[in-house]
């Protein structure tokens, strides 16, 4: 099973991506996760965040890769604890399909990503800066990596 972060955005602070590569390369084994940047919507004066938000998610749509599990990361989703994570993460390993994480832009995802999605998950109820949360989500898919086979970083 392979997984990919389909983000709306380009262009991360070094910070985050040089944090997201460190969490990509320890999931390199378990749980190979691939970035898909997204070119955001144009948004500014007189223009309509719908219409941007609409073509974010025509971009998104489009880089799903075939027969994989949709998973919209949404302020509205699912909470999970780690540990409920890591069941999650082996309940998605059963599926034998691969998997897709999905950031929309300022505004959410569109209604048709979220149509086209298997499920959503929350992350909190915090607002978090998108860039971020490529970093929270690839760490939290490491720490139930590391619950699942029993690996020393998490320490409840």
């Amino acid at each position: 099973m392979k997984a990919k972060l389909i983000a709306v955005g380009e262009r991360a602070p070094s910070w985050v991506a040089e944090g997201f590569a460190e969490y990509q390369k320890r999931l390199s084994h378990g749980l190979p996760l691939d970035l898909v940047e997204v070119a955001p919507g144009i948004r500014g004066k007189g223009r309509d965040a719908v219409r941007a938000t609409f073509e974010e998610g025509q971009r998104v749509m489009a880089a799903y890769p075939k027969n994989a599990y949709i998973i919209a990361l949404d302020g509205r989703g699912k909470l999970h604890s780690s540990e409920q994570l890591a069941q999650r993460l082996e309940f998605w390993r059963q599926l034998g399909r691969d998997l897709v994480f999905l950031i929309g832009g300022p505004e959410g995802h569109s209604p048709e990503v979220m149509s086209s999605a298997n499920e959503t998950w929350s992350l909190g109820p915090l607002t978090l800066p998108h860039m971020l949360v490529r970093l929270v989500l690839a760490e939290q898919l490491y720490r139930a990596q590391s619950l699942l086979t029993n690996h020393p970083y998490h320490r409840a």
